[in-house]
């Protein structure tokens, strides 16, 4: 049984390493949106289910005259899941290369990109999931073949090794990624499945087997398992991956949105469940039945997020992770493999169709979660309702007249807290007095403050505020062509201030802004906001920038780029990687020029960016923001005009000028151009702040991924 559990323990490593490495390399091929990501994930967990579902049954119908150790079937499945290291990433680009086919000789609406993404998703990852979801059948069936092993609690015992596994694929792949970058961290993954493959082939060549009768394989299946049990996995499914999603959400204002910040909550929801899954194979040596309070106390914990995310809550942004979501995540881990393993008592295929149903649950979860209830109620709201089937439960087991009167006085005491938990506590925005709040499916976007200090804050997190800065990121870029500009195109939208400007050289204006409820918010920030939505010149598209230049076959003559920030936002790399400038260069004109705004960054990161940009641009010109922070990257594939500050204003129309002066901070149009031409730098230094760190590419995002290289110290303040 040793063997099983590190079998089981490695796998679970390698499935949550696949499952972060596929994701963003989807990303990275069909876009950064959150219906990619939501389908990536259902694909993903489908697999799993079908393969588990398949397996059981299977199992069931030939599994007797199976000629082979079922350990050698299991090797197998190891073996396909590691050759699914280097398969998925060329079948994704393969699916590019298809839609950038598509797009080039068929119309194609947004609609139809993701139909046909998701149909290619689907067919790439299906199959190698479903091996990875078979391999519980296939053990569960191996352990029931073997008299010397107990059957009737196996799947916990295979759960609890598989999600112990999964805590360390959670965090530590994201150290190998920093080092070696995705396609070196599946080598990785694909390694270890070679191993278990060869440890499970081993173990079945000099082990012995004590052959159980025909009447020992049948289960004994508990007499009370019906329906309510498959009805209570899909639900503890849907409820588990549902408030994962709420959790992002109330917690990013806190711990950032970085990748770091995901695994934290990510570890703190694994580790809880290995810990309850544990505590559940401690519990069923002596018990068969769970007190009613265990599912009652589901309620409060479920509320529990919204107390430790109330921001008038004075705790460190660890304990606000661990504290809040530990203790439900521990709840389902318990109760998980308890409803499993009463449902299957040891057979395979009842494991399997158990297994499936929960997963179905995880994958209806986070559907209903962000297209559904956030966008509707809110996180507050969104929480309460999902733990309405517990309050469900509680009131129906308070009725039960066998109860002690301590059990029934428990239960109502945990529904009042789990009321005052909702009623007493309130969301991050309540802080803001002057405020607007929206919500889609993608994120939770607050415009606050009054006057210049206005900002934009999308998931709790700054995005923008009213700087002369984001109007030089257009001036500058459209005053430095050859020739006189007739198309802009604008990524990111952010407070609309890049797009309002270039609204002001009358040409067609494109913006491309990822998220719905951002653009809707302009007119909190500008006076003359719904002109600058109505301009007919002006087009403002809601869509992955990225994917938008792909499927885009219009000709720019400026590209202007302003990726979120923090620097290391996860997904940003997408915007500043090699990778993505040979997108843009082939939407350019000739002489057109991308404009790419970079935050302030560490050392490697500013070299990661400048070597991309060299090595995709013969002609680069830097400036340093005008605030003393950023810098703003000229490239062009054509010699870039050196013109004096006067020429630079000679160059722009009336609207323009006007427009640059608006919020100042120089007196005159030749001072405020003066202010950036002041600055400029050459490329040479900032590649050398980090010789050795590789030019920044979708396969290494050296700005997301910066744990080993960052100090201790600058960790604590970070955070």
């Amino acid at each position: 049984m040793a063997w099983f559990f590190f079998f089981f323990f490695v796998s679970g490593f390698c499935s949550v390493l696949y499952e972060l490495i596929w994701l963003r390399l989807s990303m990275a091929q069909f876009g950064v949106t959150t219906a990619l990501t939501s389908m990536v994930l259902s694909v993903f967990m489908a697999g799993l289910g079908l393969g588990s579902w398949l397996a059981g049954g299977a199992l069931r119908r030939y599994g007797s005259r199976l000629g082979i150790p079922p350990l050698r079937l299991y090797a197998l499945l190891e073996i396909l899941i590691g050759i699914s290291a280097f398969v998925v990433p060329l079948e994704l680009v393969e699916g590019h290369r298809l839609l950038e086919h598509l797009t080039a000789t068929v119309a194609m609406s947004s609609g139809m990109y993701y139909l046909v993404s998701f149909l290619w998703l689907a067919v790439t990852m299906i199959p190698w999931c479903a091996c990875m979801g078979a391999t519980i059948p296939v053990a569960m069936f191996a352990i029931r073949c073997d008299a010397r092993y107990s059957t009737t609690r196996s799947f916990s015992f295979l759960y609890v090794a598989n999600v112990l596994g999964a805590v360390g694929g959670s965090f530590l792949p994201l150290l190998v990624i920093e080092l070696y970058g995705f396609a070196g961290t599946s080598r990785v993954g694909a390694a270890l499945n070679a191993l278990i493959a060869v440890s499970a082939l081993s173990v079945s060549w000099i082990s012995s087997t004590q052959p159980r009768t025909v009447a020992e394989t049948e289960p004994a299946l508990d007499p009370q398992c019906s329906r309510r049990v498959l009805v209570l996995l899909f639900t503890t499914g849907l409820a588990t991956m549902a408030t994962e999603l709420i959790w992002i959400r109330l917690f990013t204002p806190y711990i950032g949105p970085v990748v770091y910040s995901f695994g934290m909550i990510l570890v703190a929801y694994l580790l809880a469940t290995t810990i309850g899954a544990r505590i559940y194979r401690w519990w069923s040596q002596t018990h068969t039945q769970e007190s009613p309070l265990t599912w009652i106390s589901l309620a409060l914990f479920g509320v529990l997020p919204l107390l430790t995310a109330d921001s008038r809550l004075p705790i460190h942004l660890v304990a606000r992770v661990f504290v809040g979501v530990m203790p439900f995540a521990g709840m389902m881990g318990f109760l998980t493999p308890m409803l499993v393993d009463r449902w299957s008592a040891g057979d395979p295929d009842r494991a399997g169709r158990a297994y499936a149903v929960n997963v179905v649950g995880c994958i209806v979860g986070p559907l209903l979660a962000g297209f559904i209830l956030l966008p509707l109620v809110g996180e507050q709201l969104a929480m309460l309702l999902l733990v309405l089937p517990w309050f469900v439960i509680a009131l129906a087991r308070s009725r039960n007249a066998g109860l002690s009167p301590w059990v029934r006085a428990g239960s109502y005491a945990l529904v009042l807290a789990s009321l005052a938990v909702f009623f007493l506590t309130q969301g991050y925005e309540i802080q803001f007095p002057e405020r607007r709040v929206l919500r889609d499916s993608t994120a939770t976007v607050i415009a606050k403050g009054v006057g210049p200090e206005r900002r934009l804050l999308v998931n709790g997190m700054g995005m923008a505020r009213l700087t002369p800065i984001t109007k030089m990121m257009t001036h500058m870029t459209l005053a430095s062509l050859d020739h006189a500009p007739k198309r802009v195109l604008v990524v990111c939208f952010g407070m609309g201030t890049s797009f309002r400007s270039a609204e002001s050289w009358g040409i067609s204006s494109t913006v491309v802004e990822l998220v719905p409820s951002v653009p809707k918010l302009v007119t909190f920030y500008h006076s003359d906001g719904e002109k600058v939505l109505s301009w007919p010149m002006g087009h403002v598209v809601i869509d992955d920038g990225r994917r938008f230049l792909e499927r885009s076959t219009e000709p720019f003559d400026a590209i202007i780029i302003d990726p979120p920030p923090p620097v290391q936002t996860a997904g940003s790399s997408l915007l500043y990687s090699r990778d993505f400038y040979e997108v843009a260069k082939e939407r350019l004109v000739p002489g057109g020029i991308v404009q790419q705004w970079l935050p302030d960054g560490d050392d490697a990161t500013q070299t990661a960016v400048a070597k991309a940009l060299k090595d995709s641009f013969p002609y680069i010109r830097v400036f340093r923001g005008m605030e003393g922070w950023g810098w703003h990257f000229l490239a062009s594939e054509h010699p870039i005009p050196v013109r004096t500050a006067t020429g630079v204003v000679a160059a722009m129309p009336q609207g323009a000028v006007r427009d640059m002066m608006e919020w100042g901070p120089a007196q005159t149009p030749v001072e405020q151009v003066g202010l950036l031409l002041a600055h400029e730098l050459p490329l040479e230094p900032m590649i050398a702040l980090s010789p050795t760190t590789p030019a920044l590419q979708d396969d290494r995002p050296i700005n997301e991924y910066f744990l080993l290289r960052t100090p201790f110290d600058k960790l604590m303040e970070m955070q």
